[in-house]
């Protein structure tokens, strides 16, 4: 072999090596985050900084970066093969295509990039200060541009900024951060929270009619007070002619003002504060910053047909973002008891959804949101306690029922 035979394999061997190294700048750099950039430079990593000003610059930086990757692969591909036919004919530029191309693929492309992505931030730190320098290249500015203004003649239009992430895939970016212990459970729960806040609407989270508590308009200042204190609510409705005739809200702190300085036997009418209402199907992600904007904490759901629903709490919003806000005077029982026996206890007012989010089955779909609405759909009738049905492999029996009103359900799954 000559002299200039082996220079040109020792450049081959070269360009082979320079690749694997582009290889690991190029999946580094695409899968850091800006956000992540920023923490290693609050970290104080040393070459952070250069790496936070290579991906707020990502596009420019990692042309000049593909372009030297696909001229290093072309240039040891020409380089072999123009050996090959030199030494072996046709015959040995076909074998040294094949040899060339398992040896490029393994050692300059699968192995640097599974490298780089095992451990993204620690390949980006090492690979920045030479992917920098090498982005100060003028000639190759030069040359990437000019060919990436040719690429937008052949495809004009717009760059999307930035990949577009759906739900489904933050809610499994959340599931699988929660599972490698880089978020606490609690913060994906508040990240599912957050995307089915701007999904749900005022209906299925409201206080339902048959739980308001009301006074009529006719009621004293102490009866207010009593009945506030009785149930421990700050904001009572106020009823006229019945519950689908709401006049106001009475404060308890207004009550509690006029009881001091009057005494408690005049009417608390004067004292009403206008009421809001909204209707069953608004979005609470509407009403939230409604609330927060006219500062009112309670409003009255209606349904189609102008009648009361129930009514909504800017405590019920953000517990739905939240979870449950539990103080010294809640003595509710919980939503769901898990018993011993593996059944399940559930108060009839939980959401379907969340009992099938459980449970981990689909119970069939219909007009109704919570577990009582189910089974009284599937009953046909008003249960009495200890009737059933059998749906999805689970029995749900009416636990308590009062009145017409299912109050407990007991899940039980059923053998087979």
């Amino acid at each position: 072999m000559s002299g200039l035979e082996i220079l040109a394999l020792v450049a081959a061997v070269l360009a082979a090596v320079f690749a694997a190294f582009l290889a690991v700048a190029e999946t580094s750099l695409t899968q850091m985050s800006r956000a992540r950039a920023a923490a290693l430079v609050d970290e104080g990593r040393p070459r952070s900084e250069t790496l936070a000003r290579l991906v707020r610059r990502r596009a420019r930086v990692l042309n000049p970066v593909l372009f030297l990757l696909l001229t290093c692969h072309l240039g040891a591909a020409t380089i072999v093969g123009a050996l090959a036919q030199r030494r072996w004919g046709t015959a040995g530029v076909f074998g040294a295509f094949i040899i060339e191309l398992l040896i490029l693929f393994v050692l300059a492309e699968a192995v640097p990039k599974r490298w780089a992505l095992q451990d993204p931030s620690r390949a980006a730190l090492r690979v920045a200060p030479l992917v920098d320098a090498l982005t100060r290249v003028a000639p190759l500015r030069w040359i990437t541009n000019a060919l990436i203004a040719v690429a937008n003649v052949i495809l004009p239009g717009r760059e999307r900024r930035g990949p577009a992430t759906t739900e489904e895939e933050l809610l499994a970016f959340a599931q699988v951060a929660a599972e490698a212990d880089v978020i606490e459970i609690e913060e994906r729960a508040l990240i599912e929270s957050v995307i089915d806040f701007g999904d749900t609407v005022v209906r299925e989270v409201m206080v339902p009619r048959t739980d308001m508590v009301t006074v009529s308009d006719e009621a004293t200042v102490s009866e207010g007070i009593e009945v506030s204190m009785q149930h421990g609510f700050s904001r009572l409705p106020v009823s006229g002619e019945g519950i689908d005739d709401i006049v106001g809200v009475l404060h308890i702190k207004d009550l509690m003002r006029v009881e001091h300085r009057e005494g408690g036997d005049g009417d608390a009418a004067p004292y009403l504060r206008p009421p809001h209402f909204v209707p069953e199907t608004k979005r609470v992600s509407e009403l939230l910053p409604e609330m927060q904007s006219e500062q009112f904490h309670i409003a009255i759901v209606i349904d189609e047909y102008g009648g009361t629903a129930g009514l909504v709490t800017l405590e019920d919003l953000i517990e739905e973002l939240i979870g449950e806000i539990v103080d010294e005077f809640d003595r509710e029982e919980p939503l769901l008891e898990p018993l011993p026996n593996g059944e399940v206890r559930v108060d009839a007012r939980l959401p379907v959804d969340e009992l099938e989010d459980i449970l981990r089955i689909e119970f069939p779909e219909g007009d109704w949101d919570t577990v009582g609405g189910l089974l009284f759909d599937q009953l046909g009738h008003v249960p009495v306690e200890g009737e059933h049905v059998e749906l999805s492999g689970h029995r749900l029996a009416a636990e308590r029922v009062q009145g017409r009103r299912i109050q407990r359900v007991r899940v039980t799954r059923v053998p087979g």
